[in-house]
């Protein structure tokens, strides 16, 4: 019933997105510029079909598109909109096809925006460029199809009830075509699911449940009141979940860095019979997640027996 995802890379797959920085960017004349970014924007197109059509042949149900997949999008002086990279429109037409493609093979596609996304920030200048972020990942999600945009709480300064005030402020700054991807998470330092499953449900955004970051911040909260109450969020589209084991394990001294693979035991058993995504946010990749596939399906096999 599970739909395991696979968070933007591949680790023994040759897909590989490009990247690109504002230091040597900024280096180029006006017209070598525009032919560098629209290059890396049209091989990271060609980059996302190839990584829909591995996802398939692995058996993985989604995909967690690169965050950075039109690099500097919208840095102050690097920026630019994909229109005025693609005159002719052949790179919109592939990112169209890599997305007309996930939904004929029913691969699920998401983004999570980076961390310097930030929406209760207490310095508007960060607040305005994570909404202008937000609303240019979403005009991408718009044209391939990704229906998610997860992001986590953010800061909290000024104390939960502040900061929760503050991220309202944010969310309330967006879009109706961002707004209606949006999906809140919680992160293994700030905010707990106690905190933002009440936020969520007030507002009507989707509350995504990142287990292992509840482990490592405990609420009071159990795996399966979180898991229930997180399914009632998203009404009748489908839950997404993240998922990840700690890499020198629960009696470690920090649980927070993610192992290479996932320990069976750390897939809640709440989740098994959901029809329900789950990102694998593991170091070995689409390695991890062929892995814990198999490792349920062995454990499904033996309850029907």
């Amino acid at each position: 019933m599970i739909r395991w995802g696979l968070c933007c890379l591949f680790l023994d797959t040759p897909i590989k997105f490009r990247t690109a920085t504002h230091r040597y960017v900024a280096t180029l004349p006006p017209a070598k510029r525009k032919a560098y970014l629209s290059a890396i924007a049209r091989d990271n197109a060609a980059a996302l079909l190839a990584s829909v059509r591995r996802c398939h042949e692995l058996g993985i149900g989604a995909f967690r598109i690169n965050s950075q997949v039109l690099p500097l999008g919208t840095h102050p002086v690097s920026g630019y909109t994909l229109e005025r990279l693609d005159r002719k429109g052949d790179i919109r037409e592939a990112f169209l096809e890599a997305g007309a493609l996930a939904r004929t093979l029913d691969i699920r596609l998401s983004f999570h925006p980076d961390q310097f996304v930030v929406l209760n920030s207490e310095r508007e200048a960060v607040v305005a460029s994570s909404v202008g972020e937000l609303e240019f990942q979403a005009g991408l999600a718009e044209l391939i199809g990704a229906d998610v945009l997860v992001l986590h709480g953010g800061g909290m300064a000024g104390g939960t009830a502040a900061a929760l005030a503050r991220l309202e402020r944010g969310v309330a700054r967006l879009s109706l075509r961002a707004r209606g991807r949006l999906a809140i998470e919680n992160d293994d330092r700030q905010f707990t699911p106690a905190d933002l499953l009440p936020f969520c449900e007030r507002l009507g955004i989707p509350f995504v449940y990142d287990v292992h970051h509840h482990r490592c911040k405990p609420d009071g909260l159990t795996v399966a009141e979180v898991t229930a109450r997180t399914r009632a969020t998203w009404g009748t589209r489908e839950p997404h979940f993240h998922l990840s084991s700690p890499r020198d394990g629960w009696s470690g001294r920090d649980p927070k860095p993610h192992a290479d693979y996932i320990d069976p035991a750390d897939v809640p058993r709440e989740w098994l019979d959901m029809r329900v995504t789950v990102d694998v946010e593991a170091k070995a990749k689409e390695l991890a997640v062929v892995q814990v596939m198999a490792e349920m399906a062995g454990r499904r096999a033996a309850l029907r027996v």
